[in-house]
């Protein structure tokens, strides 16, 4: 038996899985990895979250160490968000699921792509 977050669980994978689970979390990663962004920024590249859910999403990520908010103190209120170390660490292993999904999936291009901003890999 294993514990995180004052949680049990019986396996590292189900660990994994609630800390970058779920439809958005992984893409917020994949987007912040390109470096610091704003709520507006991640609002706009994550396509189809609500307001309500990134705000959910982006919590939970600052609670488990994935991300830092870092708020200056301006008027309106800047706010930026971006990896930490553990968030970095995550990032081969999308790469590899990005590898994997080209691979399987004859993945083609849209037009809609080409106005993303591009991925390293």
């Amino acid at each position: 038996m294993y514990t995180w977050n004052d949680k049990p669980y019986r396996c590292p994978v189900e660990i994994a899985f609630a800390a970058v689970g779920g439809k958005w979390k992984c893409l917020i990663l994949w987007h912040l990895h390109l470096g610091k962004m704003r709520f507006k920024e991640l609002e706009r590249i994550v396509p189809g979250v609500s307001q309500k859910m990134l705000t959910q999403q982006l919590k939970e990520m600052e609670r488990d160490g994935l991300i830092v908010k870092t708020v200056f103190p301006e008027v309106p209120p800047k706010v930026e968000y971006e990896l930490t170390e553990r968030g970095h660490s995550i990032f081969p292993i999308l790469e590899q699921m990005h590898e994997w999904a080209i691979a399987q999936f004859d993945l083609k291009k849209s037009a809609q792509t080409e106005s993303l901003p591009p991925i390293s890999t």
